[in-house]
């Protein structure tokens, strides 16, 4: 190895840590093949420290959202026991199959794929997730309705990640 291409590894190296904290990532993984005997096995995590973090702010944000509804639903006896569970273990949560950045429509003033309330048919495009430079159509897995969008436009999203719920 020339001390040029170990320079080009280590700029790569830590272009991949910067988008692991610019894009709020806890870790990319980076196979390159140079030639046939030649390449470089790159993965960059965060520490596990900064997840709880993450975690506890998601807690603290989770309780709020279920109070309201929860004072709200006693009169609407039909849906009081869905909306306090968490969205990733609902039969019908569609997860991320990957890490990367969600887009809800093909083009920034597009409509988006679908909107809640929607009626969705098995194998429909919900929304995109970018990953590596690549647009992932994401397709539903069952027909339905859509209940809930979990995520935001332009935002990151994790592997298994609830994206919504089609019921």
């Amino acid at each position: 190895m020339t001390r040029e291409s170990q320079d080009a590894d280590v700029a790569f190296i830590e272009a991949l840590a910067e988008l692991l904290r610019a894009k709020d990532l806890t870790e990319i993984e980076v196979n390159r093949e140079y030639g046939e005997d030649d390449s470089l096995n790159v993965r960059v995590s965060r520490h596990a420290q900064a997840a709880p973090q993450q975690v506890q702010h998601i807690a603290h944000a989770a309780p709020a959202a279920s109070q309201a509804p929860t004072t709200a639903q006693p009169q609407p006896a039909s849906g009081a026991p869905a909306q306090p569970e968490d969205p990733a273990e609902h039969p019908g949560a569609v997860t991320s199959p990957m890490v990367g950045t969600i887009y809800l429509a093909a083009e920034p003033n597009a409509a988006p794929f679908v909107s809640v309330g929607d009626t969705v048919t098995e194998g429909q495009t919900l929304l995109i997730v970018e990953a590596m430079k690549t647009m992932n159509q994401i397709p539903a897995p069952h027909s339905g309705t859509v209940r809930r969008i979990l995520v935001e436009n332009g935002g990151p999203v994790e592997f298994g990640a609830p994206l919504m719920i089609i019921e």
